[in-house]
């Protein structure tokens, strides 16, 4: 009886074991399909904008040159026409639009995730912040022209770069609050217990241990809420951009040019030269949004290497 039990058991075993490697086998089919289909994905991705911006490139290679870089826009010689005016408006936007959003996106974020209680009106707060990040530019700019140019006209100058960057920085303002957040909260419960062990405050907890740890990550989102800002158009075009001037910006309060209404307004036109001006635009703005994200890369490897 227990003979025949113990060669039950192990043809079930065997049997057993016949499952698991069919099991194995199939589980590494799946993955190694599954690994297949995502590279595909990111090879289509990375295709399709390889090929954008080798078209882009050729199309608007014939017009860029250091006159290119230095001359305003011209409608009667558009050979002759420029992007400076318009170049000087983007790296004012980029610039007051980094001034005002993070540390205003760093400061909300701090409080939220470790000075405010768990209440109502907090967690309210919190998922109007997620959904805000998912609003339409363009409601931001109708939030613009209604705030910023019209009521407050005496303080901002109306239709200037300041009230384009204002109303810039409540476009990514979302998106930075919620990636320093998720930074923080990453950060262990013992590097805070450890602080208030010691005898810290906890404004001395963030600033010499939270902080520093969770920049590397909330750096991370403020490089992708300026590309998007810089390369905003629809917002600009409500809170008064100037499609054309014959003067560059030189302080805050003043009009102003950017690169992606000047992008707009060329490709809008059916001449083929304008079309070769938008592309080199296009390839100019690229730059810039590069040389950007190159600071803020460096600045958060930076951060990594101390932590």
């Amino acid at each position: 009886m227990a003979q025949s039990t113990t060669r039950a058991e192990r043809r079930a075993g065997d049997s057993g074991a016949t499952d698991f490697k069919t099991s194995m086998s199939t589980r590494y089919g799946l993955d190694r399909a599954f690994t297949v289909v995502v590279t595909a994905a990111a090879l289509v991705g990375i295709v399709v904008l390889a090929v954008l911006l080798v078209d882009v490139v050729r199309d608007g290679s014939a017009m860029l040159s250091r006159n290119f870089l230095t001359s305003f826009p011209s409608q009667i010689f558009p050979e002759n026409g420029g992007v400076y005016p318009a170049l000087i408006g983007s790296v004012w936007l980029l610039g007051l639009t980094a001034l005002i959003s993070v540390p205003l996106g760093l400061g909300a974020a701090i409080y939220l995730e470790e000075y405010a209680e768990d209440t109502r009106i907090n967690r309210i707060i919190e998922i109007n912040i997620s959904n805000l990040a998912g609003v339409p530019s363009i409601i931001y700019g109708l939030l613009g022209l209604g705030i910023f140019v019209q009521l407050l006209a005496p303080v901002t100058g109306g239709t200037s770069v300041l009230t384009g960057s204002l109303t810039l920085s409540l476009l990514i303002l979302p998106v930075i609050i919620v990636a320093t957040r998720e930074a923080l909260r990453a950060i262990p419960a013992s590097i805070r217990e450890g602080g208030f062990a010691l005898g810290a405050t906890r404004w001395e907890v963030i600033r010499s241990h939270l902080l520093p740890m969770a920049l590397p990550g909330a750096l991370t989102g403020i490089i992708l809420a300026l590309s998007r800002a810089i390369g905003e158009a629809a917002p600009l075009l409500v809170v008064g951009v100037a499609l054309y001037q014959t003067y560059i910006t030189r302080t805050p309060f003043e009009g102003y040019m950017a690169l992606p209404t000047q992008i707009y307004d060329w490709i809008s036109r059916p001449q083929v030269i304008f079309q070769e001006s938008a592309a080199a635009g296009i390839v100019v703005i690229m730059v810039v949004l590069l040389l950007a994200n190159s600071v803020a890369i460096l600045l958060r490897n930076r951060f990594q290497r101390r932590v």
